[in-house]
This record gives structure tokens, sequence and C-alpha cells, in this order.
């Protein structure tokens, strides 16, 4: 017999498979429930509501890669290097589905305050994070020019927001190069870091 936890990790499982297939607005616990393998009932035990697995199942993901990205940022590996990490750990999240259930969550908010409160705590973390790796650059460098560490996290924040919409949006490469302007961010902060 499965425990509390293991039922509830398998329906988030199982929920982030379904909306990678069908996306926010097709969702359905009925779906999810079989393809956890457990009764309807579970999902409503575990979360209350379709709206509230979403949001569970936004959360545990974000909670995952907030951890990973802290671990990164908080090495003494150089600036340059560290956003070229995050470059790299982009492509893991697009593969994994979590820029899309974000995406998703995002657009959702639009029209759904409760999802754009939680979309909101979410990126908040991720803001307070490059606030803070903004702040230590701000240190190692000997300033940021005219920005504050918080509008350094907004820039840097707000590039990949933009690039993970054009990616999920199809457009190619060659069309509109996000991959490749992102990677060049992260060679322009190498000609910084070396210059000093």
């Amino acid at each position: 017999m499965k425990t509390a936890p293991e039922t509830k990790t398998e329906i988030l499982a199982a929920a982030k498979a379904a909306l990678m297939e069908t996306g926010y607005a097709g969702l359905s616990t009925r779906k999810v429930a079989e393809a956890a393998g457990v009764p309807l009932s579970q999902i409503h035990y575990h979360f209350g509501s379709r709206h509230n697995l979403v949001l569970a199942l936004l959360a545990y993901e974000n909670d995952r890669l907030i951890e990973r990205q802290a671990g990164m940022f908080g090495s003494d590996m150089p600036l340059w290097k560290q956003w070229e990490q995050a470059c790299d750990y982009l492509e893991d999240d697009l593969a994994s589905g979590y820029v899309r259930l974000l995406q998703e969550m995002t657009a959702a908010g639009w029209t759904d305050g409760d999802i754009a409160k939680a979309v909101r705590t979410i990126l908040t973390a991720w803001f307070d994070l490059l606030t803070e790796t903004a702040a230590e650059a701000e240190q190692r460098l000997g300033g940021l020019g005219p920005f504050t560490a918080a509008e350094i996290s907004v820039l840097a924040g707000a590039v990949f927001l933009g690039a993970e919409q054009l990616i999920l949006l199809g457009f190619k490469e060659k069309d509109l190069p996000a991959r490749s302007a992102l990677r060049k961010v992260g060679a322009a902060l190498r000609t910084l870091e070396d210059s000093r």
C-alpha cells in the first residue's frame, strides 16, 4: 500500500505529464487520476481541486529548481560561468516541462487572481535570488554602472522569461536567435570580468 506522500508524488508526476500533453486548458483530473493509478477521490483528498493540483505542481517543481539555482549562484564560479550554467539549466527546464508549466500558469494568471498570486510568489523567489547574485557581483566588480542589484535582477530575469516564450511559441533559432543571444550575454560578462 502506498503512503500518502508517495501517492501525492505520483499524482503530481501524472499531472505534469498531462499538462505537457494537453496544457492547462485541457487538463482533466480524471485522466490524471487514471495515469497515477489512483481513484479520483485521491486528487480531491490531497489537493482539493484541479486548480490547487496545478498550483501544487508548480510550487513543487519550482522549489526543486530554486534550490538547484541557489547552489549554483552560491558557488565561487565566475559570474559569466554562472550565466552559462543558467543557459544550460534553461535547456534542462525546457525538456522537463517546467518552463511550459510556468508559462501556462502565467497566462492563466491573467484571468485568475489566485493563480496570478501563486505565480508572483514563484517569480519573486527567482528575482530575489537574482538580486542576491547581482549584489554579490556588484561587490566583486566594484559596481553595476547605473543599475541597482534589483534592476539587474529584473533585466536578467526578463531576458530569460522572454526567451522562454519565444522558444515555446516555436520560433526557430535561425529566425529569432534567443538561445545564442542568451549565450552571448555570458560571453560579454566574461569579457567584463576578465578586464577587471
